[in-house]
């Protein structure tokens, strides 16, 4: 049999697992080392490629920490063309080592950026308490009054008279979820995910609430600063929210430009797609209709 055009050689593919367990990489999927590389202006293999090789050596199962994905309900229609404009917010328990008591992580994201960009862990839930965070975010954001939207499900922390007098005067329009549909702040939900998987989520509970918001801390700056997010084209969500993703995922392209035009016979079509996302959708099913100037609009109904 005739060997492929495309495949690689045997020290390439040493190469290849080198680095894919190399310090740096080893905890990593391809997914994450790919772009990586990329913005070293480096192309060694396609994420595709990557994962053939190690599965074909057996060494995909370790760098995942997850359960597979599920079906999520998408909520109301709504959408984003920037940062801050479009967030959403949650609350999940932490355990404590009393049984059957928790920490409450109060939890805020920007969907387009997927950045965080609010927290705190307390001992309890309430709108009270919710509304100190959101006072915090539209401070440091500089939140502008009728610029954002903040999505919730239906928690009384979320529709407290507390926590709507302060978006009231705060100029923040609350979203919520449809009435009867269980999984209806997926943005959350899979923040939720990402949290309680990573490799150091503390396999016991968490002794004080100090502890509890030092390890919050930590997982907040690996998520914004170092985690390439896989619905913004693998960029950080700081880098996203700061407007640097145009310039890298630029320099991406570049880079996968130069490696086919150095072996143009391993590429059978257009190179990866690195063009940024523009348009964030809170449920891509519905049509969302977006202001000229960009702002977020809830698709009326009757």
């Amino acid at each position: 049999m005739q060997t492929p055009k495309n495949q690689l050689s045997e020290p390439e593919r040493e190469s290849l697992l080198a680095v894919a367990n190399s310090d740096e990489f080893g905890h990593l999927a391809p997914s994450q080392i790919v772009p990586r590389l990329a913005d070293r202006g480096q192309y060694i293999a396609s994420e595709s490629t990557f994962y053939r090789v190690l599965k074909a050596h057996n060494q995909l199962q370790h760098r995942h920490a997850e359960r597979p994905r599920q079906q999520r309900s998408k909520p109301r229609a709504l959408c984003a063309t920037a940062p801050n404009e479009l967030f959403s917010w949650d609350i999940t328990y932490l355990p404590t080592l009393i049984l059957g008591a928790y920490f409450y992580l109060y939890l805020f994201m920007d969907i387009f950026s997927r950045k965080i960009v609010g927290w705190q862990v307390y001992e309890s839930e309430s709108s009270a308490l919710a509304s100190e965070v959101m006072r915090d975010i539209c401070e440091r954001e500089n939140i502008a009054p009728n610029q954002v939207v903040l999505h919730s499900d239906n928690g009384s922390p979320m529709k407290g008279a507390t926590m709507l007098a302060t978006l009231q005067t705060l100029g923040v329009m609350p979203s919520f979820s449809r009435a009867a549909v269980s999984n209806d702040n997926p943005y959350s939900e899979s923040l939720f995910k990402t949290l309680k998987y990573r490799p150091d989520y503390p396999v016991r509970a968490f002794e004080t609430l100090l502890a509890a918001r030092q390890w919050v801390g930590t997982f907040v700056q690996w998520y914004n600063r170092e985690h390439r997010h896989s619905a913004v084209r693998f960029v950080t969500p700081e880098q996203r929210h700061a407007g640097q993703d145009t310039a890298l995922l630029a320099k991406r392209g570049e880079v996968y430009e130069a490696a086919k035009a150095k072996h143009p016979h391993r590429w059978s079509g257009p190179t990866r797609n690195w063009q940024p996302v523009l348009v964030v959708h809170l449920n891509p099913d519905q049509h969302a209709d977006v202001k000229k100037e960009g702002k977020p609009t809830l698709k009326k109904t009757a």
